[in-house]
């Protein structure tokens, strides 16, 4: 059960973003490769003191549980600003997670603090070029390496889709000692991390867009190593689970915005002599929506109650991707026809929620390798109850 302070603190998220994030929707500063960096501080200044900043880490540094977290960045998902004016987006609200399960306390005051207080925004350094044979849905490809060098270590390789590089003041690189998969956690921008280019992709929400980066001979002390070397693919599911379903979150909340724009749209528009909501090929679609949307919101809440559990929640995580993502694709396709032309113009968001969801449906996971990796567990399960 949601507790109260979860429903207050989800509806003061819905008011700010409906009365002072909704406006910006418009604003030229969200560009191509998103936002620009001063619209996003000046948005945190006034959710700063409407006091919906960062609203799922509490005054003492403790997280909300997963399911009181559903429910507040579904509310900041209603514009595809909100979660950046609030700091819920990703990667911040996923390296904030990660950073304050693992890092130690010095490396908290250091990495953590100014990304909760909503002065610096962060990337996470995983995935790499598909040309370079690196690292995607296939992490164990990895391709940079890091080596020890006294109390230094020293980082080389190249990354792509590093999502909002660019600006980013805080960064945690994925690299393979002789160990295994190790995270750093780095202080950007540095000479040693070079952006090639800014990919030109179908979304466009996130600030700084997603990055090819070449990272040449950067110098890292020690104590900069997110926990233990070797042990950073154990770490990654730490925060990728949760990751997973926060998009759902964040992206649930955007496409319960398309279906109120396209319900709206339906409602007032005449067409062969009535309104087109009357059209039941028009209001079947609608309808569909609202089934999908409900459907979403039990996945999410069943997901998160699993993680809230303790369990790291990877299949369950899996199916809630699938699941959702696939959903909210049905609905934001949906809100595009029934607006028809209009849907696929830039006067309403909607034609930006259909690109972002389809985007969503490949990053951080596409829908075909989290159900092969569904699938191989039916296999395992299926073979440990044979006979012996």
């Amino acid at each position: 059960m949601v507790t109260q302070r979860a429903m207050e603190l989800a509806d003061r998220v819905e008011r700010f973003v409906r009365d002072v994030v909704i406006p910006y929707e418009k604003d030229p500063r969200c560009g191509f490769h998103g936002p620009s960096d001063d619209l996003v501080m000046e948005m945190r200044a006034k959710a700063r003191a409407a006091g919906v900043l960062t609203p799922h880490v509490l005054p003492d540094g403790s997280h909300l549980t997963q399911r009181e977290t559903a429910v507040v960045l579904i509310r900041s998902g209603l514009s595809p600003l909100g979660p950046l004016a609030c700091n819920t987006m990703a990667p911040d609200e996923g390296n904030m997670y990660l950073i304050g399960h693992v890092a130690s306390a010095e490396q908290k005051e250091r990495f953590l603090k100014p990304l909760v207080s909503g002065e610096a925004r962060s990337a996470f350094f995983m995935t790499e070029p598909a040309s370079d044979n690196g690292a995607g849905s296939d992490p164990m490809m990895m391709q940079t390496t890091c080596k020890l060098d006294g109390n230094h270590w020293v980082i080389n390789g190249r990354k792509a889709f590093i999502t909002g590089a660019e600006g980013s003041k805080v960064g945690i690189v994925m690299a393979k000692s002789e160990d295994g998969a190790c995270m750093f956690l780095v202080e950007l921008p540095d000479p040693a991390i070079t952006i090639e280019r800014v990919l030109d992709t179908i979304d466009s929400s996130m600030p700084g867009g997603h990055a090819v980066v070449k990272i040449e001979n950067l110098r890292v002390s020690a104590d900069q190593m997110l926990g233990a070397s070797g042990e950073g693919f154990k770490y990654a599911q730490i925060r990728l689970s949760p990751a997973r379903l926060s998009h759902c979150m964040r992206w649930l909340g955007a496409c319960i915005r398309a279906q109120e724009i396209a319900s709206e749209y339906a409602y007032k528009r005449m067409a062969f002599g009535k309104q087109l909501i009357d059209h039941e090929g028009v209001g079947f679609m609608l309808a569909e929506n609202m089934i999908d949307i409900k459907q979403s919101e039990l996945m999410i809440d069943w997901c998160a109650g699993v993680l809230d559990s303790g369990s790291l929640g990877t299949s369950e995580s899996s199916m809630a991707k699938v699941a959702v993502s696939e959903a909210l694709m049905r609905i934001a396709d949906k809100c595009v026809q029934v607006m028809g032309g209009t849907g696929v113009t830039q006067d309403t968001i909607v034609e930006q929620v259909f690109r972002e969801v389809r985007a969503f449906r490949i990053y951080d996971g596409p829908t075909e390798v989290h159900k092969w990796s569904l699938a191989k567990r039916i296999k395992r399960e299926v073979k440990q109850a044979q006979p012996a």
